[in-house]
């Protein structure tokens, strides 16, 4: 077997080097970039950082139970074409599964890595692939390659690992809000609904039951959501009332 040069840590990423990385991304994470921009933000420097021609974030899909890349620098159209990797298989999917990092020297030899071609055409070797956490939960992968041989020191691990979970609390955030969003967007909707039915009670003397299946029955034929019926309801009305509101004024 052909022997390999091996390089430490030290040759690799020097201390000042990890710190500055870390700052950058803590201030990417606490700036008013959208969140591909973040992601995008991390592995490049990330990549930057160990000299990594790919470095790539996967997200877990849960609803097919696979890992999908969400952000890398690669501008290898082929790497990011790869067919998405399931839950327990390959490298990152054992990470997914386990939630354990991974670590292998030669991604080229490691009868778990998938492709193999990809990695030689874009001459990668050694990865550390360690797992995105929110609450106990792995919800994707974070993907670091160097170029040649290289064992990553436990304060490597440590580092990627850090920026791994700022990743994570970045992704969660933002499904935070995401969630707030749509919760805010029902209320609204309910509000505009039952305004709407309010209407209808008051214009077409219906009960509160008949105004609400008109409602939803206006809705199916016409083929659009209950809210977008309400709103035009509504906007209907406060029209109405424009036009007259000139009239009250003249009779002061």
């Amino acid at each position: 077997m052909e022997n390999k040069e091996i390089f430490s840590d030290s040759e690799l990423v020097d201390e000042e080097k990890l710190l500055t990385a870390l700052t950058r991304i803590s201030e990417a994470i606490t700036s008013d970039l959208y969140l591909d921009d973040i992601l995008k933000f991390i592995v490049t420097i990330t990549a930057e950082l160990f000299g990594s021609k790919i470095c790539s974030l996967m997200l877990l899909d849960e609803s097919k139970n696979e890992l999908l890349v969400k952000a890398t620098q690669s501008i290898s159209e082929e790497y990011n074409k790869k067919e998405n990797i399931k839950v327990g298989t390959g490298i990152s999917g054992k990470v997914a599964k386990t939630g354990q990092t991974i670590s292998v020297l030669d991604v080229r030899e490691s009868n778990q890595y998938y492709n193999k071609e990809i990695a030689k055409k874009e001459k990668l070797c050694s990865l550390l692939s360690v797992p995105l956490t929110v609450k106990g939960e792995v919800i994707g992968v974070l993907n670091c390659y160097t170029s040649r041989p290289h064992r990553f020191s436990k304060n490597e691990e440590r580092v990627i690992q850090s920026i791994a979970n700022q990743a994570a609390v970045v992704i969660e955030n933002f499904r935070l809000v995401v969630e707030s969003q749509v919760i805010k967007d029902e209320l609204e909707a309910r509000k505009t609904i039952e305004t709407a039915k309010k209407i209808l009670m008051e214009q077409e003397g219906l009960t509160e039951k008949d105004a609400y299946s008109r409602l939803r029955k206006f809705s199916m034929n016409t083929r659009k959501s209950m809210r977008v019926i309400a709103e035009a309801i509504v906007l209907t009305q406060q029209v109405k009332l424009s036009d007259l509101k000139p009239l009250f004024l003249q009779m002061k």
